[in-house]
């Protein structure tokens, strides 16, 4: 099983507070640590630390977050196929407050810089069993990496994070559509130009397009729609949360490595079974601080399902 992930890497620099600042307020921070993330990198680690072969193909800058993002990578067995850019490393900066809530500003640097992808990069698409994609860096990698990926039968799961013009054009590419409450919302609209109505609302009509629609929906668990089902709730794992930061990128890592043991037969009982994988993951995630740092082993899932 094999999991190639298109997309960001930053370096999050990430602040502890009491509690996130308002409008024109100030407050101290307890800490300042820096760590590896980027929603691509962050999903890539997820997969490989779920037991997947992984390879992530990004840009970074030539300088020390880039290298810091490579030593981490090696030491979970990604295969990293980054290009080196003039411009720096992405950095997010990150605030975290004491009932796990966070804020996040992202300066997107070579990020920008995978516009367009690599025979190389593309080889990496083709010979995956599932494609994992975000939408952090620009929209025409992504359309590429997710046609090449039809092309060869390969399953593509968009976790379509954040929501930005023109991703319509590339869900006719992509199998699993792996978004949060808000963004089912904003992309049922956006394929209808109309109020797209409730969560479960907007996750069937976009299953009724033919796309698999899974909404994770944080303590309150995660909503599968497929276009011979109606939706269904699963329940979240019940865990006291130290911080959220990574936790969806954690699913999603997860659940593209699960699913990668079955693309073969990819139905509703190995749908299930991949959604627990994953929400088992990003459980034990939000027990540790941060987002890199909190990604769990494949071990450790293990246990906790039992």
């Amino acid at each position: 099983m094999s999991v190639t992930v298109v997309g960001s890497a930053n370096i999050d620099v990430v602040s502890r507070v009491e509690r996130i600042p308002g409008p024109g307020e100030t407050v101290l921070a307890r800490s300042v640590t820096q760590v590896v993330g980027g929603k691509g990198s962050n999903q890539a680690l997820a997969a490989a630390r779920s037991g997947a072969e992984t390879t992530f193909v990004c840009a970074l800058g030539d300088d020390a977050g880039a290298d810091l993002i490579a030593r981490v990578h090696a030491a979970s067995g990604v295969r990293l196929a980054d290009r080196r850019t003039a411009s720096p490393t992405g950095t997010a900066y990150i605030t975290v407050d004491d009932q796990a809530e966070n804020t996040i500003v992202v300066s997107s640097g070579a990020n920008t810089d995978l516009a367009h992808l690599s025979d190389d990069d593309l080889r990496d698409v083709t010979r995956a069993s599932v494609l994992l994609l975000q939408l952090e860096t620009p929209l025409g990698a992504v359309q590429q990496a997710a046609r090449a990926a039809r092309v060869a039968g390969v399953t593509t799961v968009l976790n379509a994070s954040p929501v930005v013009d023109g991703l319509v054009a590339c869900l006719a590419d992509v199998d699993v559509l792996l978004v949060n409450e808000h963004e089912v919302v904003q992309i049922a609209e956006l394929v209808r130009d109309e109020p797209a109505g409730s969560v479960d609302q907007a996750a069937a009509l976009l299953a009724d397009r033919g796309h698999i629609v899974i909404v994770t929906l944080g303590a309150d668990g995660v909503l599968l729609a497929t276009r011979d089902t109606p939706p269904r709730r699963l329940a979240a794992f019940r865990v006291h949360a130290v911080d959220t930061t990574g936790a969806g990128d954690t699913f999603c890592g997860a659940f593209a490595a699960a699913l990668a043991r079955r693309t073969t037969d990819i139905d509703a009982d190995a749908l299930v079974s991949a959604i627990e994988w994953a929400g088992a993951a990003a459980a034990l995630s939000v027990q540790t601080p941060g987002a890199e740092p909190s990604i769990p082993v494949e071990a450790s899932i293990r246990h906790l399902l039992g």
